[in-house]
């Protein structure tokens, strides 16, 4: 009896793993079955033009891509989540991946609408005769605060101060790289000049100095 018991005891352990096991392979797979790849185009619908830059992300998981220059995308998602395509100017556009897609790949070619914002009207009246326009220029009132922070902004000691303290804006850092490399290719095989020996540059120092540009503020 004892034997009997033991022997079903050891069927139903078996049957517990199989059954499991294969649960997990079957959720593994549906789970592995589920990826898709996305790939595809976004363009504008009235001229088919590229959008590059476009966002494209999987609502509600704040993963996404950007579009290259040619407006191309590739993008890993699931079966069921649902797209969101946005770029400035254009109106943001939403798909959903079927569930019941054949396959992992899924292919899309976007087109955006333009988004029109229609502002107020503005007409525009000159003065009939330029010495109309002057003398409503200069008897215009301008209010002493404005006034006194438009001169504060054009005074020369706080500009200079500005100036030091703002860091460079991507502009200017683009351009000092640019200048950077440009000496380095000019000098290369040969030994770049030293200002100290040249009278420009002690020129423009001894100008420096005389404005100002140095002392402590």
């Amino acid at each position: 009896m004892n034997r009997l018991i033991q022997y079903a005891f050891l069927i139903v352990a078996c049957f517990f793993c199989i059954t499991v096991f294969g649960q997990g392979n079957n959720q593994s797979n549906t789970r592995k079955d589920s990826v898709v790849q996305l790939y595809g185009i976004v363009m504008t619908a009235d001229s088919l033009q590229a959008i590059p830059a476009a966002s494209v992300i999987v609502d509600g998981t704040g993963r996404g891509t950007l579009t290259n220059d040619q407006g191309v995308f590739s993008i890993a998602v699931l079966k069921g989540d649902k797209i969101r395509f946005s770029c400035v100017g254009f109106k943001d556009k939403m798909i959903t991946i079927p569930e019941n897609l054949d396959g992992n790949q899924y292919s899309a070619i976007q087109l955006m609408i333009s988004d029109t914002n229609w502002l107020p009207a503005t007409i525009l009246k000159p003065r009939p005769t330029r010495e109309q326009f002057e003398r409503d220029f200069i008897n215009a009132s301008v209010p002493d605060d404005e006034y006194e922070i438009a001169r504060q902004n054009t005074d020369e000691a706080k500009r200079r101060v500005l100036i030091m303290s703002l860091p460079a804006d991507g502009r200017e850092a683009v351009n000092m790289q640019f200048r950077q490399q440009a000496s380095k290719y000019y000098y290369q095989g040969q030994q770049p000049p030293i200002n100290l020996f040249n009278p420009m540059a002690w020129a423009d120092f001894i100008k420096a100095w005389k404005r100002g540009d140095f002392k402590k503020k």
